[in-house]
């Protein structure tokens, strides 16, 4: 007998995480192409959005758009959405009672990273309600909650009883995330000097990364900033030690910018040990760049041996072998480790999740 699986695409038009927008995109197309014998793959989308996805056996065209879908669902208000196998690779999903045994109704819902609970204060006080919200709807309603690794398994126990509805599925790099062939003179439009280390991380764990882009006689290019945090970064790399003229703050980029980037960068230096999928780290693993990060079970549990754990005060030094003697090697392990990931493995795995459900 088949199934139809629901996803939910909700970022098409109105983008509130870009990274969790391509996830959700590249997770459907793997489900398309994974479906078992019998099974499809149809789309739940806000208004105004049209998936451009080959293989999508429907779309459900909801009458709201993004902004009011989020408000109503955090509310429990899902007109129009019908039932049967629903996944969506974020927590926006319509959350609602459900008879999963008598109807085989199922809904199935994602956490990335756990910022909302760990480090509030960084972040709007209306996402943070909305994700806390969704979670509490998620204890209720969901069937299970995936998330991408075993280290933030255990944490989300911590913060919901969700007993053994906690499923790890891991992310990946984008479909097609390679170098551009024009990756120069992208790099030339990012203003970018030659030698660079690439830092990720929250403004508060950045430092070390400047110690270490010192210690690698190379300028620091720090991906993702938030907007404004500028003049904060620049004055924690001068505490460092690293002038601001050896620091290139960058935003959110889209992935051939990002790809051009890494292409040149030397290594990557990731900070944070935050509770959270580590999207750069991961891009820069699947394209050779060595990989340095901050001890965390997190970090353990996606490099494993594809880079260099380290603990915060060690960060400098593995850098300098990073960039030095052993930067074939890293790149080799980092290469070899980010074939562990994929969004076809990803989406057999959230078939085999509603199978067993």
């Amino acid at each position: 007998m088949g199934a139809r699986l629901r996803v939910v695409l909700d970022q098409l038009v109105h983008v509130v995480d870009t990274d969790q927008a391509a996830a959700a995109i590249d997770l459907a197309a793997g489900l398309i192409e994974t479906a078992p014998s019998g099974c499809d793959v149809a789309a739940i989308v806000p208004a105004g959005s049209a998936p451009a996805l080959p293989g999508l056996a429907d779309v459900r065209t909801l009458g709201l758009a993004r902004r009011e879908l989020a408000a109503s669902w955090q509310l429990g208000i899902a007109p129009g959405v019908g039932g049967g196998l629903i996944h969506s690779a974020s927590l926006m999903a319509p959350l609602v009672r459900h008879d999963r045994l008598h109807d085989n109704d199922q809904t199935t819902v994602t956490l990335w990273d756990l910022r909302a609970w760990e480090t509030p204060d960084a972040l709007p006080k209306t996402t943070v309600a909305w994700q806390r919200a969704m979670l509490r709807r998620a204890v209720k309603h969901a069937d299970a909650v995936v998330v991408p690794s075993h280290a933030f398994a255990s944490r989300l126990a911590d913060v919901a009883k969700l007993g053994e509805r906690i499923r790890v599925i891991p992310g990946a790099a984008p479909r097609g995330f390679v170098v551009p062939l024009d990756a120069a003179a992208r790099r030339d439009a990012l203003s970018l000097p030659t030698r660079y280390v690439v830092l990720t991380g929250c403004s508060t764990s950045l430092e070390s990364g400047f110690r270490a882009a010192i210690a690698a006689d190379a300028d620091a290019v720090v991906l993702d900033a938030p907007e404004g945090s500028e003049p904060r970064i620049a004055e924690i790399a001068s505490a460092a030690g690293l002038p601001e003229s050896r620091v290139h703050v960058r935003g959110a980029l889209p992935l051939e910018d990002r790809a051009a980037i890494f292409a040149a960068a030397s290594a990557l230096v990731a900070t944070d040990p935050a509770i959270a999928w580590p999207w750069r780290v991961v891009e820069a693993m699947t394209l050779g760049v060595p990989v340095v990060a901050v001890s965390s079970g997190v970090h353990r549990d996606v490099i494993a041996d594809g880079g260099a754990i380290v603990p915060e005060e060690e960060i400098p030094d593995a850098v300098a072998d990073a960039v030095g003697a052993g930067a074939r090697r890293m790149s080799v392990l980092g290469s070899d480790r980010a074939r562990s990931f994929s969004w076809m493995s990803s989406a057999e795995r959230v078939w085999g999740l509603h199978a067993d459900l």
